[in-house]
């Protein structure tokens, strides 16, 4: 079985700077990617940023230039270093695992950018 681990998030001030990490164990067959996504009260969860087996990353828009995910060489373990936090990423991030057959989701970690 497939489990999905998270750590990292809390309380930081706008401007400020915090690392998620995210591990995934068990059986894994036919990993694509590994990303992030995150969501609101009330709101759809969004796609934040992902990398993909060979490396190459991509972001949504309002995360660019600040966020940056990247992955522990060949473990299922990805990372999102998220600088010049803003209030509006407060939100639970949520690590995800891509395989060809399913998608693996962790169960959120809560991060607030508040004064």
């Amino acid at each position: 079985q497939v489990q999905l681990e998270e750590s990292g998030g809390g309380l930081v001030q706008p401007g400020g700077s915090l690392r998620l990490a995210c591990e995934a164990s068990g059986t894994i067959i036919g990993a694509r990617s590994m990303g992030w996504y995150r969501q609101t009260p009330g709101a759809e969860r969004e796609h934040v940023a992902t990398v993909l087996s060979h490396g190459l990353t991509n972001y949504t828009d309002s995360v660019k230039g600040r966020f940056t995910v990247s992955r522990e060489g060949t473990k299922n373990k990805v990372y999102l270093q998220m600088n010049s936090l803003k209030p509006e990423d407060t939100a639970v991030y949520y690590c995800v695992l891509v395989t060809t057959w399913r998608n693996y989701w962790g169960q959120g970690t809560q991060v607030t950018v508040s004064s």
